[in-house]
């Protein structure tokens, strides 16, 4: 009988798994080393670790680093771009930008797809969408033959004006089906049909890449899972918050590019309001990086100004996640100046932190940790044993660098790597306008509760959550999404010409597409939810605002003052004698994916029963006695006060001296700073 319930999320260094017995209620947990160079092997041992059988399992989701890796390591296919002749430069133009304005040596990576690559054809649409010069159908049947002789393996089609009419496209899409049956084709009317060219190559460009790539992971996927038995559709996470099924997700690829680091957001976001908030900063910290994301109001915050490398934006809806590169295997190094750095290097799975008995060297947060105390030398239930003499002697090597004692080296190293991190804290919420009092900080990952209650005291953050399993959550995540699409549409007009008859017209097709899509994906009609958005600026401005809109239930009017109180939020000013203009249509489609419902507990046994050992952590500039407990007996609506170590399979909790931990219903521990 099918009663699990199965998510994993393949990291940099680990690949999570998590699994919820619908008929007990029983959630077990478990981590696997990350295979990188073949994915779905760290997939398929997690899966054989949790001693699942495929015959069991009622729905599995998961989130891959599968297109992040391939667009960071630049193992991509031999792929052409098909533009308008005279635009074949848009990929290096861009818009002129650098990432560090300053730094006259630092250069912007380069494009996906290579000049030599990237051909010109003769075609032409205006600004309204007329055809002003149709394709010259033989000119692309030679262009094809030719790209078949070079071994093309992918082809990204991109025309001038085509966000308005697409035809042109469609007919080269065509063409090149004809000709090269196996070849990856996607055009950008389809993947993105928005103005601005170099986002829309760009997003159109990444989709065409990630497309073989990804095509080939969920068939080879699809074929091991049935192997054991597993016979339904695989959802993958992407970027938006949401799943797709195995079918879409080859059309779409370019949206899975941050597929695992949104599975985090996600779980954060119900977490907190498990815990009663509304407002909550989401902080997974793993092992080669943090990725820090804000709720507001019970949503969480979208950007459409998202890239994997600076220069090559990415056009589709996403999670606004804040990522920088400070992890358990952040190595600690002195610069040029003769200052202290933490990251954005790491020592990764391979070789790993020099505790790790895997051949570093290199002093990482994880060795200082351990230095500290506040790491034990088991983790994993005593699966994982770490090197505390390895550990010292390379955190020895910044001790001498700085005239430090081996333990002022280690405790430095985790303040560096603790404001590196509220930096980044700072950058998503005050920058954004918010107040980081107003907020609970969710820490999970296997390194955020180390460093959570640290970084709530630096920011006056009142409350920190930590989950049940930490180490996990963001897999989690993966079982708490919907299936989920995005639909947008270019529309500019000054908001004072435009009629609701004229919108509903517009939102009608655009709704009628997305409704497509979801019953491509299987959705029955009751399960699905269609919402819709417009994007408001002022006018002459360069940015936009998304802005929810009920056409059964709001009017203009409504619109309008919902920009206007917005705009003021975010940026600080409004102006509602300004005019204002629409930039474009959104429609957001949701299939409702059953949800797993987690068990609330009761009391049961007595906190001493939890003790596991007291040793020596280093808290105020001095080693003190510590309680350290076994979060799995630790009964619930307990109430531990610092100092104090958690241990569990997944991660170490850090509670300092002026912390109060309390044990909720759900397991969450609750952190909250002593007044």
């Amino acid at each position: 009988m099918k009663q699990t319930r199965l998510a994993i999320d393949v990291g940099g260094t680990f690949t999570d798994v998590f699994s919820f017995d619908e008929k007990t209620g029983e959630i077990f947990v478990t981590k696997t080393s990350s295979t990188p160079s073949n994915p779905e092997r760290g997939i398929l041992n997690g899966i054989e670790k949790a001693q699942l059988k495929g015959e069991n399992i009622k729905m599995f989701s998961h989130g891959t680093t599968v297109g992040t890796n391939a667009l960071i390591e630049r193992k991509l296919p031999k792929t052409a771009l098909i533009t308008t002749k005279g635009f074949r430069d848009v990929p290096e133009i861009r818009r002129g930008t650098k990432q560090d304005l300053w730094d006259a040596y630092k250069d912007t990576a380069k494009p996906y797809i290579q000049r030599r690559d990237r051909f010109e054809v003769s075609e032409r649409i205006d600004y309204n969408g007329s055809i002003l010069l149709d394709i010259d159908e033989e000119e692309v049947r030679q262009l094809a033959r030719r790209l078949n002789k070079r071994g093309t393996e992918s082809i990204a089609v991109c025309f001038m004006n085509s966000y308005v009419n697409g035809e042109n496209e469609r007919k080269v899409k065509e063409i090149f089906q004809e000709e090269m049956p196996n070849v990856y084709v996607c055009i950008s009317s389809e993947v993105l049909p928005e103005i601005f060219e170099h986002e829309r190559m760009s997003t159109t460009i990444i989709n065409a890449v990630l497309g073989p790539i990804i095509s080939k992971y969920i068939y080879t996927l699809e074929e091991e899972m049935k192997q054991k038995g597993y016979e339904d559709d695989i959802l993958v996470l992407h970027s938006g918050g949401g799943v797709m099924t195995s079918s879409t997700v080859p059309r779409f690829a370019a949206r899975v590019a941050s597929s695992g680091i949104a599975a985090g957001a996600i779980a954060s976001k119900h977490i907190a309001k498990l815990c009663g908030f509304n407002n909550a900063i989401g902080l997974d910290m793993g092992g080669t990086s943090t990725d820090i994301s804000l709720m507001h109001n019970g949503d969480i915050r979208i950007t459409k100004d998202w890239y994997i490398e600076y220069g090559y934006p990415i056009g589709f809806p996403s999670i606004e996640i804040l990522t920088i590169g400070a992890g358990g295997g952040s190595i600690a190094w002195k610069d040029d100046g003769g200052s202290l750095r933490n990251g954005p290097q790491s020592a990764g799975a391979i070789p790993g932190p020099a505790c790790y008995q895997g051949g570093g060297e290199e002093p990482t947060n994880s060795d200082a940790n351990l230095v500290l105390g506040r790491l034990g030398i088991n983790l994993l239930d005593g699966n994982m044993q770490l090197d505390k003499e390895k550990a010292m002697e390379a955190v020895e090597k910044i001790a001498k660098e700085f005239n430090f004692s081996t333990v002022e080296a280690a405790n430095a190293i985790i303040e560096v790597a603790n404001a590196n991190m509220c930096d980044a804290l700072r950058l998503i919420s005050v920058r954004r306008g918010y107040d980081p009092r107003e907020f609970a900080l969710v820490a999970f990952g296997g390194a955020g509760p180390l460093h959570g209650a640290y970084l709530a005291k630096e920011m006056e953050i009142p409350t920190v959550i930590i989950p049940p399993h930490p180490g996990v959550a963001a897999a989690m995540g993966c079982l708490l999404v919907d299936v989920r699409h995005d639909i947008s549409k270019t529309f500019v007009k000054n908001f004072s010409h435009v009629t609701m008859k004229e919108l509903d017209l517009e939102f009608s097709k655009m709704e009628k597409e997305a409704v497509e899509l979801l019953e491509e994906e299987g959705v029955a009609e009751e399960n699905s939810t269609l919402m819709s958005f417009l994007d408001m600026r002022y006018s002459g401005q360069w940015r936009s605002l998304a802005i929810p809109i009920n056409l059964k239930a709001h009017t203009l009017d409504d619109a309008l003052e919902a920009f206007h109180q917005e705009h003021e939020r975010e940026f600080a000013f409004s102006d509602r004698m300004q005019s204002v203009e629409i930039y474009g249509l959104r429609v957001t489609a949701l299939g409702t994916v059953p949800k797993p419902e987690f068990p609330k507990y009761g009391p049961s046994g007595r906190l001493d029963d939890a003790l596991k050992e007291v040793r020596d952590v280093y808290f105020d500039n001095k080693f003190v006695h510590t309680k350290v407990f076994d979060r799995e007996k630790i009964p619930v609506f307990s109430e531990i006060q610092g100092p104090a170590i958690v241990d569990q399979l997944d991660a170490t909790t850090v509670i300092p001296p002026d912390f109060t931990a309390f044990v909720d219903e759900y397991r969450n521990l609750i952190l909250t700073i002593n007044k």
